[in-house]
């Protein structure tokens, strides 16, 4: 009877420590404001600066839906200002978007505005 309560207590203490371990995940996990409290506007390239992300990380682009949009571009949209064919445009003006691990570029792809400094490029670890 005593060897069933010690599996029963060591079953219990294993599944805690999965909990546990599963919630330190998330926990890790930020949210950040792209921009500040100024939003995803003109002259944002360097907000990313000082901070650290991380893979599972989430950015929040706050605009106004009908002046600006976001859109994931690889390293040569983001460098060129361009928009690669297939590339996923968000236009919500809330747009939610979790970063992956290695390197994360945006841009708003509306005339003249990642040439303005829309645009921003975040490495996540």
């Amino acid at each position: 009877m005593a060897q069933g309560r010690v599996s029963a207590m060591a079953t219990s203490a294993l599944v805690l420590l999965m909990l546990l371990i599963g919630h330190s995940e998330v926990a890790r996990a930020a949210t950040y404001t792209v921009g500040g409290a100024g939003g995803w506007t003109f002259n944002v390239a360097g907000w990313p600066k000082g901070k650290r992300f991380r893979a599972g990380d989430t950015l929040v682009f706050n605009y106004g839906s009908n002046a600006h949009n976001v859109v994931a571009v690889n390293k040569a949209g983001y460098q060129g200002c361009t928009t690669p064919k297939g590339a996923k445009v968000f236009t919500s003006g809330k747009d939610q978007i979790k970063l992956v691990k290695g390197s994360n570029f945006f841009i708003c792809n509306f005339p003249q505005h990642c040439q303005s400094g829309m645009k921003i490029a975040v490495t996540a670890a």
